[in-house]
C-alpha cells in the first residue's frame, strides 16, 4: 500500500485546509508514492516512538503534533527534532502529521474527548465559518443528568486516568453545561462563559487564566497531552473504517514529556 492511499483516507475524514496558518499537517518525511506495510500511531514523534516504530516494521508513523513547526536549517544532531527528523530519512520511515485540521473538524478531537466523559448534545463552541458544518474549535454539550462539580471533576480525573486537575474555584455547586477543548484552550475561557457553560475543559492555562473565570463558570487544566491522547484511538477509528486489513498499531510509547512527583 502506498502512503498517499492512507493518507488520502485521513484527509477524507480532516482536510488540510482546515489546519491553522502556523501548522505543519501532512506528509513531514517521505514520498506519497513510497510503498509501506503497517503504520504507528502516536501523539508525538520521539526518539522512543521511533524505536518501536522499528521494532514493528513500521515505514510510517503518524502523529498528532508535527515534529518539525519551525523551518530546519542544518540536520546536525544538535537537538532532538534533527535527530529524529534525520534517523527517519535515515531508516526509510515516513512522518505525517494530523493536528489543527483533526482539532477543528466536526467529530474531532474535542467530540472524542466529550464521548470519553459522557457529554451529549454536542455543537461546536468556536465556530469556524458560519456556515452550518460544526468545524471549529471546542464543543459545548450537556450532561445526562445534573451532578456535582466537584463530584464531576473526579470522575473525569478517573476517566481519562489523569495525574491531577488545576482549577479554578468552583464557580456553581453543580454542572449540566460543559464547554472543552483538547489542547492549548485559554483563548476560548471568553466563549464558553459567554456559551453559558458552568465549566470548561482545556490545557496549558496561565496563572491569570484562572482568574479570568471570574467567578461566571469553573475552568479545569487538564494537561496538554492527557486532553490529546485520545488522537490515538480517533485516528485508528478513523482509517481502519476504510483500510480494514492495513496493519496499524497503537503506539505503547507514546507519553508524556511532563513529569508529576504526587
Amino acid at each position: 500500500m502506498q502512503i498517499k492511499d492512507i493518507t488520502d483516507v485521513i484527509e477524507a475524514s480532516a482536510p488540510l485546509s482546515l489546519q491553522e496558518p502556523y501548522d505543519n499537517s501532512g506528509l513531514i518525511v517521505g514520498h506519497p508514492d513510497d510503498e509501506v506495510t503497517s503504520a504507528l500511531l502516536c501523539v508525538d514523534v520521539t526518539e522512543e516512538v521511533l524505536d518501536e516504530a522499528e521494532s514493528l516494521g513500521s515505514e510510517l508513523v503518524i502523529s498528532h503534533h508535527p515534529i518539525i513547526f519551525d523551518p530546519l536549517k542544518r540536520l546536525t544532531g544538535a537537538n532532538h527534532v534533527q535527530r529524529i527528523v534525520e534517523r527517519a530519512i535515515k531508516k526509510g520511515i515516513a512522518l505525517y502529521a494530523c493536528h489543527t485540521n483533526l482539532d477543528g473538524v466536526k467529530d474531532g478531537m474535542s467530540y472524542r474527548l466529550a464521548e470519553q466523559l459522557g457529554i451529549k448534545e454536542l455543537s461546536v463552541l468556536s465556530p469556524g465559518l458560519p456556515d452550518g458544518s460544526g468545524n471549529g474549535f471546542g464543543i459545548i454539550g450537556s450532561l445526562t443528568k445534573e451532578m456535582p462539580t466537584a463530584a464531576f471533576i473526579r470522575d473525569m480525573k478517573e476517566r481519562l486516568d489523569l495525574k491531577v486537575v488545576r482549577h479554578s474555584d468552583i464557580a456553581r455547586k453543580d454542572v449540566r453545561l460543559v464547554a472543552l477543548c483538547t489542547g492549548s484552550g485559554a483563548s476560548l475561557i471568553e466563549t464558553a462563559a459567554s456559551a453559558g457553560a458552568d465549566i470548561y475543559i482545556a490545557a496549558d492555562f496561565k496563572y491569570n487564566d484562572f482568574f479570568r473565570a471570574d467567578g461566571r463558570l469553573t475552568v479545569c487544566d487538564i494537561g496538554h497531552f492527557e486532553s490529546e491522547y485520545c488522537a490515538i484511538e480517533l485516528l485508528h477509528d478513523i482509517i481502519t473504517k476504510k483500510l480494514t486489513t492495513f496493519a496499524l498499531h497503537k503506539s505503547a510509547k507514546s507519553r508524556n514529556p511532563v513529569n508529576y512527583t504526587v
